[in-house]
């Protein structure tokens, strides 16, 4: 499989283009019968088509990644259509099961907008992103609920910041009101894809929650803050 070689051109229409598309419905909430914490078990169940279709369109983007049974984790907490990815061109630190379409709208962000603004902006190459995680089955950090959060159906990730060719580390935690213009300019520009990418985006201007990290996932919205 070959590797993706970045382009080095800072389109303002790719940026704002959903390459991999992003429209698609949210995962139902499934019932909450089986308690947190409860063992694990395996859903056998087909293949919904909208899951095909998303395996399909990582394989032509020559996306590596493996197919993950559906699977019930108790209090909510299930993951459904997921895989796990393994070369999208750049490592990924801290990748675990996510949804296939939160899969595909990724690698898009990253591939046609932190890409090119890290060498447009930065003027150096992304060689490594840097993430807190995918699933989790807990409730909303930060949140006035005990709603069970996104990463509890392998719906969202955490992003914390990303490395350059140059062994720069640009995070979020410090880089999101940095007092270098350029840095402030890269993350507004990503932050402004990935918006128009993902169902919701929360950054550090959402609440101190999310001082340290860009939250991206595909359940309900639109909501960029």
């Amino acid at each position: 499989m070959h590797l993706v070689r970045w382009s080095a051109v800072l389109a303002p229409a790719l940026l704002a283009a959903c390459v991999f598309g992003g429209g698609r419905d949210a995962p139902k909430r499934p019932p909450t019968a089986r308690p947190r914490g409860s063992a694990p078990i395996t859903l056998n169940r087909p293949t919904p088509r909208e899951t095909q279709q998303c395996f399909t369109d990582l394989s032509r983007e020559e996306i590596r990644f493996s197919p993950l049974p559906d699977r019930d984790f108790g209090g909510g907490c299930q993951v459904l259509g997921a895989v796990q990815l393994l070369d999208v061109g750049v490592p990924i630190t801290g990748i675990k099961s996510m949804r296939c379409p939160l899969a595909r709208s990724f690698i898009g962000w990253i591939r046609f907008a932190v890409a090119p603004a890290a060498k447009q902006i930065l003027g150096s190459e992304l060689v490594r992103v840097e993430s807190f995680g995918t699933y989790s089955c807990r409730a909303i950090v930060g949140g006035a609920s005990n709603r069970l959060s996104e990463h509890g159906l392998g719906n969202a990730v955490d992003i914390g910041g990303f490395v350059l060719a140059d062994g720069r580390k640009v995070r979020v935690e410090g880089g999101w009101r940095s007092e270098d213009e350029r840095v402030r300019d890269f993350f507004a520009v990503i932050h402004r894809s990935a918006c128009k990418r993902f169902k919701t985006v929360l950054s550090p201007d959402y609440n101190a929650a999310h001082y340290n990290h860009l939250h991206l996932d595909m359940g309900r919205g639109p909501f960029c803050a």
